[in-house]
């Protein structure tokens, strides 16, 4: 199924180039759902916010799904009101706090977790709060209750200057931990800040993934660095709707080719 799933998104991201009904799908990027007062890098959503935007998708006739479940129903020709949804770095409350809401509404996500530091801390986050991370446990059930688990990277390093070394064991590495622990195919990389380049690219498709998640529209923006669009305690339907519309004018601006391979933003 991996197999035959990796190849239906590569037949669709590989159309080019963009028209109107293959700009790069939109997918939210979500990190933190709690209440929280100290927040310097903007990346918690409150609970109420949280479950108003999953309405306003739902009120509007959209409905959140999984990269995963995005890509193949987008493989299928049927992915019209979908939206991405994606929570990186793998926070406690995801299961807390956005699971409930997202099963409520009938919708679907993708959590994207660091397997070397399950059950510890976000010390990366050096000037922000202490976030408790799902546990090895949590991952594993989340999985086997259906949600889409990837990686952030085995120990959440910026992959960009890493040795080929480093590159191999983020990238390989994170996936073989993963699929042990969710007793399957982990299909999805999401690059830990959203910072990407050639070597990166490469090294995440070279580790088997069948897609990856980055931020910014690139010259890399295809199957191995999808962009993604951020989601603050600020935004409600206006916003969300803006941002959309943003989406897809940068990417019409963009001329993306979404079936470019990773070595070709080197020539």
């Amino acid at each position: 199924m991996d197999a035959e799933l990796d190849r239906q998104m590569g037949r669709v991201l590989a159309a080019e180039p963009a028209g109107p009904g293959l700009a790069s799908p939109w997918i939210l990027m979500y990190h933190s759902v709690a209440e929280e007062e100290d927040d310097p890098y903007l990346l918690t959503v409150s609970p109420g916010r949280f479950a108003a935007q999953m309405a306003w998708l739902h009120r509007t006739g959209r409905r959140g799904v999984s990269v995963r479940e995005l890509l193949r129903a987008r493989a299928e020709g049927r992915d019209g009101r979908l939206i991405g949804l994606t929570f990186d770095d793998g926070y406690a409350d995801f299961a807390r706090h956005a699971v409930p809401v997202l099963r409520e509404f009938g919708f679907t996500a993708t959590a994207y977790v660091v397997p070397d530091l399950l059950g510890t801390e976000n010390g990366w986050d050096v000037e922000g709060p202490r976030k408790q991370l799902l546990t090895v446990d949590q991952v594993s059930q989340l999985a086997s209750a259906g949600w889409e688990i990837g990686s952030h990277g085995l120990g959440h390093l910026a992959l960009p200057g890493l040795t080929p070394a480093e590159l191999v064991e983020q990238t390989v590495e994170s996936r073989r931990a993963l699929q042990a622990l969710v007793d399957g195919p982990v299909s999805g990389f999401c690059y830990p800040y959203g910072a990407v380049d050639p070597p990166a690219a490469r090294a995440v498709r070279d580790a088997g993934y069948g897609y990856a998640c980055a931020i910014q529209h690139s010259p890399l923006t295809g199957r191995f660095a999808l962009p993604r669009c951020y989601v603050g305690d600020r935004d409600g339907g206006w916003r969300l709707r803006a941002k959309q519309g943003r989406h897809l004018w940068r990417d019409a601006l963009t001329g993306i080719r979404h079936g470019s391979h990773p070595q070709e933003a080197d020539r």
